[in-house]
């Protein structure tokens, strides 16, 4: 059901608006504890929801009176003498009730389909002022009552079993007829009263053929049952004591019935009672194993150990030196000198052997998001199932043990992606190395001192060569030698203070690239750990909060 429409301002013993918040109520904790609570007690909820939901949008102006009882009580004819008719079989072979039958007083407006719902064939269908030219004074006060004449609750057939549980709970008012012989019977103490406690203010208890027991032992039979009905919970449930054949206390059961029919509340009560029961059910099976305080929890501070760990099952540590690696060897390459930098060329690219040094385009056109990251080690594995279940356990800390176990559950749902999901995050965090702007200037520097050195190599050779020709002097020192030895000491020594630069720089960009993959390995945490526990706890949170509206 997934909304509960609000019956306030309705027909009267349509419901309330306190009635419509705590169907809202067990509506949410009965979403919140689907695949976390016991699923025959979560679905047994979800039915008496269905149940009640369906009840209020029926007639309000009808209440549905059943009587119950087991073969040989006289609840047939406790239904004739209701009825003032011979309608119900009545007599003492087994069963005597073997199907449902239905007297309506009033108007039939509203009570056709309320009959349909009840499942009550029409041809056991009877409209009491169909059937009476003078109806009583009494049966005007009886307006609006559907009275059911159910199966008897120890008949040997089983569908009838199965008819009378259904129609115990569908009956807005229930009339058990009991009989001096077997109103100890425990089967239906414990059975049927028993289970009923809830539903104390919709419960009338008969003891019938009353005229069979001797007057003096009466007050004694009648306090026995108080004292069972007692140990039922029951204890404050009206008794009254009849002799459907004679008559007796007839009228007294009938006046009973009448003042629940006229006052209309007998369908709240009923839906109430039925809330009530479903939720306490519930509550218990969300409790079980000790209540908990309601505490913030899942805190960035409690996952930096988990990010910790999933970042060195990512292999951050390795793509940051691999990064600091590269971007070393690239700027050296172009600071360098020219003449010795390109040796360098010779080691391979740290980026390129983990297929990182694409980019993020280059890798998606390539080979998808994937890397050549080696894979999650044993002891890396570990650490992260420490880790996870580190956070399990504060997040479940405290809580019912139902609950404890799905934070735990959802913890770890996740983790068969967690190789996938970390190398993707990988693949998808921009690197960004690149050769820095200055070092574009040095290289220019550079290739000018080596044209330097083979201009005053050349020189020095054409002087050699040419035998009389005189090099130019500057400041002492023959100017294409100068040019030679200044252009190599100066590339050199350029090369040198360049790489203290570069060291610096590498690391920086190392440092950049550790906060963009850590960041990505967060959202992974994120997202398989972080969320499912929290969509736990939230759901807890909603229980528990339905409940209390639902109990209030």
């Amino acid at each position: 059901m997934s909304s509960i429409v609000d019956p306030a301002g309705t027909a009267p013993g349509r419901g309330s608006p306190d009635l419509a918040a705590r169907l809202d109520g067990l509506r949410r904790a009965v979403e919140a504890s689907r695949g976390r609570l016991d699923e025959s007690v979560v679905e047994e909820s979800a039915a008496v929801l269905a149940r009640v939901h369906s009840r209020l949008q029926l007639s309000g102006e009808h209440t549905v009176v059943a009587l119950a009882g087991a073969t040989g009580s006289g609840k047939s004819s406790m239904f004739n003498a209701l009825t003032g008719l011979d309608l119900a079989a009545t007599g003492v072979r087994r069963p005597t009730t073997s199907w449902t039958m239905s007297c309506s007083w009033g108007s039939t407006q509203g009570s056709e389909e309320l009959l349909d719902w009840l499942g009550v064939p029409a041809r056991h269908r009877v409209t009491r002022g169909s059937m009476l030219d003078n109806p009583g004074e009494e049966d005007y006060d009886l307006a609006g009552l559907v009275l059911l004449d159910v199966p008897d609750h120890d008949s040997t057939e089983v569908a009838h079993h199965v008819e009378v549980d259904r129609l115990v709970a569908m009956a807005d008012l229930l009339v058990w007829v009991l009989d001096p012989q077997k109103y100890a019977d425990a089967a239906v103490h414990e059975r049927y009263l028993g289970p009923l406690a809830e539903h104390r203010d919709v419960l009338l208890v008969v003891l019938n053929r009353i005229d069979e027991v001797p007057e003096e032992r009466r007050p004694e039979m009648l306090a026995d049952l108080h004292r069972l009905l007692d140990a039922d919970g029951l204890g404050e449930v009206p008794v009254i004591a009849t002799s459907a054949r004679h008559g007796q206390g007839v009228a007294e059961l009938k006046k009973h019935i009448s003042a629940r029919v006229r006052d209309k509340k007998a369908v709240t009560a009923r839906s109430l009672a039925d809330l009530n029961g479903a939720a306490r059910r519930l509550r218990e099976a969300s409790v079980a194993g000790g209540p908990s305080e309601v505490r913030e929890r899942t805190g960035p501070d409690r996952t930096e150990e988990m990010v910790e760990a999933f970042a060195d099952a990512a292999g951050v540590p390795t793509v940051v030196r691999a990064v600091e690696q590269s971007s070393r060897r690239r700027a050296v390459h172009a600071t360098g000198w020219p003449v010795t930098s390109w040796l360098g060329r010779l080691r391979p690219d740290p980026l390129r052997r983990l297929h990182l040094d694409l980019g993020v385009e280059g890798r998606r056109l390539v080979a998808g998001p994937r890397t050549s990251m080696p894979g999650i080690t044993q002891v890396q594995r570990a650490r992260v199932d420490a880790a996870v279940r580190a956070v399990a356990e504060r997040e479940a800390e405290g809580l019912p043990r139902p609950w404890a176990e799905a934070v735990r559950a959802a913890s770890v749902s996740r983790l068969p992606d967690l190789s996938d999901a970390l190398d993707r995050a990988v693949a998808e965090v921009e690197l960004g190395v690149r050769t820095p702007w200055w070092c574009r200037v040095i290289q220019v520097l550079q290739w000018l001192l080596l044209a330097a050195v083979l201009t005053g190599l050349v020189w020095l050779i054409s002087l050699g060569a040419g035998g009389t020709l005189v090099a130019p002097v500057w400041y002492g020192w023959s100017v294409p030698a100068l040019l030679l030895a200044g252009g190599v000491a100066a590339g050199l020594l350029l090369s040198l203070v360049c790489r203290g630069l570069v060291r610096i720089s590498a690391r920086m960009r190392a440092r950049a690239v550790r906060r963009r993959l850590r960041a990505a390995v967060a959202e992974v945490t994120e997202r398989l750990v972080v969320v499912p526990v929290r969509a736990e706890l939230e759901a807890y949170q909603q229980a528990r909060s339905g409940l209390a509206d639902a109990l209030r």
